[in-house]
């Protein structure tokens, strides 16, 4: 932090005194006319698919032209859409938390041009690069991590499969043909950095072997201390091995308590979980944040094994679409995936999907505070 030339005054610390720390202000950011009614909205409404209309009790109107994005761009990329919002939208514009750009403009004249502009740019390869959609009863962006590109203990790609799949599911983001909203999400490994586990369909990378160890190396690349104390589930314990007619120190794991984490891997370089045969995809279905028709819901695991077969992940897509569709054809409006697959019971659901059924999918976890806490406006009265 600084302080200007008139210096510190001790009887008034806070006096004269800037820095540039923390974020600035929000408001700052805000288009004049969300500034203006800030707080004194009426209702919206969405006009078409990636189209809303917000109305303030003043009458003042604001058009928002949603489109999908990638969550890692390119510098030219971010120039593009910064030239867009320029020359449309006096400079503004917003993310969502689902990779979402939105554009917004005050006028319903605008709406047509601006929309036009953005369906105009191409990629090279011919696809849109901002794709309207993502709103109401439809398949919005989806969440995902960091994957190969990034992450150090990833059991699958992150950009490639949401990429292949948002190819398979593009004409539900830039429609409303669902029952309801379809939110899909990936995380690369179980730690999740990504909403799988509250998703109406979730793509999760699964590890399915423990680490392993690098005994030659391992205690010159590690803090033992510090691997022993990052798993979670105290599968690691200090030992001894004999390498080269050597005998050094190193860990050992238990098997049977792995969880397949990677927060060994994590704090050991030594101890890597990646492995070609035993990483895969797990699917999940029927999680939702959403309090409407019932309560929040956990995801819960359909597929417990789909193989990485980059680029274009042929069988997770596949599962994917069917499930999307069984579930666009048979669920009432306003339901849920998770909700239709309770109502028609989820045995139907694995029949109707074509998805076998395996004792491992059963869901016998119970919340020690199940039964005592309300933790929903749904509940019902007791005598």
């Amino acid at each position: 932090m600084a302080f200007i030339s008139s210096g510190y005054n001790p009887d008034k610390p806070m006096e004269n005194r800037i820095t540039d720390i923390g974020p600035r202000s929000y408001e700052e950011f805000l288009p004049p006319v969300i500034k203006k009614n800030f707080g004194k909205w009426l209702y919206h409404e969405i006009l078409e698919p990636g189209v809303l209309v917000h109305v303030a009790e003043s009458g003042d109107e604001v058009f928002t032209v949603r489109v999908g994005a990638a969550r890692l761009m390119t510098v030219s990329h971010i120039r593009e859409i910064n030239e867009i919002a320029d020359k449309h939208c006096d400079g503004y514009l917003r993310f969502t938390t689902r990779n979402n750009i939105e554009f917004m403009v005050d006028s319903k004249d605008k709406v047509e041009p601006l929309k036009q502009d953005l369906l105009s740019r191409k990629q090279a390869g011919g696809g849109f690069k901002f794709p309207i959609g993502g709103t109401g009863a439809g398949v919005t962006n989806i969440v995902h991590t960091q994957g190969w590109v990034h992450c150090h203990t990833p059991a699958t790609d992150a950009s490639g499969p949401v990429k292949a799949t948002m190819d398979v599911l593009f004409d539900d983001f830039t429609s409303m043909r669902m029952p309801a909203q379809v939110r899909v999400a990936l995380a690369c490994c179980l730690n999740m950095c990504g909403a799988v586990h509250c998703s109406d369909i979730a793509i999760l990378g699964y590890h399915r072997k423990p680490p392993i160890l690098d005994h030659e190396y391992l205690d010159k690349m590690c803090e033992i201390p510090l691997a022993i104390a990052a798993c979670p589930t105290a599968a690691i314990k200090p030992g001894k091995v004999e390498v080269g007619g050597e005998t050094i120190k190193s860990v050992s794991v238990n098997n049977d308590r792995c969880m397949y984490c990677g927060n060994c891997y994590t704090m050991c370089p030594s101890m890597p979980l990646a492995d070609t045969e035993g990483d895969c995809i797990v699917l999940m279905v029927g999680g939702k944040i959403s309090n409407r028709i019932s309560m929040p819901k956990f995801s819960k695991v359909v597929v417990p094994y789909l193989p990485n077969n980059p680029p274009r992940w042929p069988e997770t897509t596949d599962a994917i679409k069917k499930i999307i569709e069984v579930y666009a054809a048979d669920a009432n409006k306003y339901e849920r995936l998770g909700e239709w697959a309770e109502r028609i019971g989820w045995e139907k659901f694995f029949e109707k999907c074509g998805l076998e059924f395996t004792h491992h999918l059963i869901d016998d976890f119970r919340d020690p505070a199940y039964f005592t806490w309300r933790q929903s406006t749904q509940f019902k009265f007791t005598k």
